[in-house]
């Protein structure tokens, strides 16, 4: 599994793993994970995509926090995985 790291807005950094990538009217989408363990079914799963390209291997990513895009996103994924996960929003 592809580990990046992304850094945060205060400094912080944090290791996450993709599980996939799509791309969706010409946005790249990742769903990542901060579990390597693929069988982690307590693992948390957060969509990211990508906002910016700042050279060959500096990409900038954001959380997707819109639901329609959410949803959008989270189906196609599912489809690319072949249904092995269900991308259920976190209720509130």
């Amino acid at each position: 599994m592809e580990k990046i790291l992304f850094t945060g807005e205060n400094g912080e950094q944090v290791e996450f793993f993709v599980i996939e990538e799509a791309k969706l009217n010409g946005t790249t989408y990742l769903l990542v994970t901060e579990s390597e363990d693929e069988d982690d079914e307590e693992a948390m799963a957060y969509i990211m995509k990508q906002v910016a390209k700042n050279s060959d291997k500096d990409l900038t990513y954001e959380f997707v926090e819109d639901e329609k895009e959410i949803e959008a996103v989270a189906g196609l994924l599912e489809e690319l995985l072949d249904g092995e996960v269900d991308l259920v929003p976190e209720e509130d």
